[in-house]
């Protein structure tokens, strides 16, 4: 049994020479929609939106400079809660992950943020335990 076992780990782990194989899909590359809402309840739509982050998480990252940054996708208006002054807060909500040194030194992996953006600056940040 054992020696039947090892033959189909053998047969299902060897490289497939001569077999074909299918290509991995590619996703494709989807153009960034830019809705905006309306700028007296929003504020003003963050084109530069990836500029301002950047910025920002150079001020707020151990090591800005180990840095990776994979954007999700464009800026949406939104509301997120603000427990200090217990009113909510609106902007534009951009989500992307980071992947940078702590500061020992390791990279901490991907890991996800949002910030929400509003008038060209970072009023609100989730996932970094600031």
């Amino acid at each position: 049994m054992r020696t039947v076992a090892l033959l189909l780990l053998f047969v299902f782990a060897a490289p497939t020479v001569g077999r074909t194989q299918t290509p991995t899909p590619v996703p494709s590359q989807t153009p960034e929609i830019e809705v905006i809402a309306d700028p007296r309840v929003y504020g003003e739509y963050p084109k530069n939106y990836q500029e301002i982050i950047t910025k920002w998480l150079a001020e707020n990252l151990a090591d800005p400079a180990s840095a990776n940054i994979e954007w999700r996708g464009p800026p949406t208006a939104a509301e997120m809660p603000d427990k200090k002054t217990k009113r909510r807060l609106t902007g534009y909500l951009v989500e992307f992950k980071v992947n940078s040194r702590n500061q020992f030194g390791a990279y901490t992996g991907m890991q996800k943020k949002s910030v929400l953006i509003r008038d060209g600056k970072v009023i609100k940040a989730t996932g970094f335990g600031l």
